[in-house]
């Protein structure tokens, strides 16, 4: 069992002083990132040569990497929970985020051994998810989700104002420039690719109103998408300030809980550890929560 917490200590993100847990995590970052890099230039025609030595053994090489990882943190979430919970704390991680990512960042290619007549080249797309390996080392994906789900009101509500946006427009589109262009805007459908585009601002160019009508339409279309697109940017940079702020309340509470009798105990330090982990504080953040507690809670002198 203390081998077990140990091997999940080292796997998962390194704290300062451990120095076999930061360098696992350096040598693991290095590898997604090499991978990645290797995904991109196998699509570089005139390095299409290599794609049978070089870029081959380096598949081969990094899909015995990560099944070892993938094995040994399997093996050692076992401890997560204690003895005796062992399948719990692997069932935990194989249902996870991070335990999904790392199972399908090695699948492809042992479902290409398995069914070697299938063309499965499609699935090698999928080794780009082992991008997704870093999340292990920060929380922002988790951050954003929970930013979306902490403001789901307000954003599915902005959702459903860019929906009501989105059919309106392309179907004005069409009706105005439906006769005009045949070729490009053939069909409501066909208006609500110009549509999107147009209310994300992003405008191509490839579709473009060519009457009066269209154009007020463009315009119209345009000062939309500028608000309700600064409205979801507005509603999740909100959730993300609230969010931080929520975590700040929650590590502060539990610092000053702990310091109340002038000193902290083994265990709540352990607390306190398990918090700034999993909220992704700073050294510096952690120092200046700290000061302002031990400042707070620090016995006023009498005036004199």
């Amino acid at each position: 069992m203390k081998l077990q917490r140990r091997v999940m200590e080292i796997l998962d993100k390194g704290e300062d002083g451990d120095r076999a847990s930061l360098w696992c995590d350096r040598v693991i970052t290095v590898m997604v990132i090499l991978n990645v890099i290797a995904v991109v230039l196998e699509t570089v025609p005139w390095l299409e040569h290599l794609e049978h030595t070089l870029f081959v053994r380096f598949e081969i090489f990094s899909i015995a990497f990560f099944s070892i990882e993938f094995l040994l943190r399997l093996w050692s979430s076992g401890a997560r929970f204690g003895a005796g919970r062992a399948w719990e704390g692997r069932k935990a991680y194989l249902l996870s985020f991070s335990g999904i990512v790392d199972l399908v960042s090695i699948l492809p290619f042992y479902l290409q051994m398995l069914f070697p007549g299938l063309d499965l080249r499609v699935l090698r797309i999928l080794r780009l998810v082992r991008l997704l390996k870093l999340s292990h080392y920060s929380s922002a994906i988790e951050d954003l989700v929970e930013a979306v789900r902490a403001e789901r009101r307000a954003f599915g509500a902005t959702l459903y104002l860019l929906s009501i946006a989105l059919t309106l427009t392309s179907a004005l589109m069409y009706y105005a420039e439906g006769a005009a262009q045949p070729e490009k805007l053939a069909s409501i459908p066909h208006a609500m690719y110009w549509s999107a585009i147009t209310l994300t601002t992003v405008g191509y160019g490839d579709v473009s109103p060519v009457t009066p009508i269209g154009q007020l339409i463009s315009v119209f279309t345009a000062l939309l998408g500028v608000s309700t697109v600064a409205m979801l940017t507005g509603i999740v940079a909100s959730s993300f300030a609230n969010q931080v702020a929520r975590r700040r309340v929650v590590y502060e509470a539990e610092l000053r809980e702990a310091l109340k009798d002038g000193h902290i105990s083994k265990s709540e330090e352990v607390e306190l550890a398990r918090l700034s982990e999993r909220f992704d504080f700073t050294e510096q953040q952690l120092a200046d929560m700290r000061a302002e507690v031990e400042e707070e809670i620090a016995p006023r002198k009498p005036d004199r």
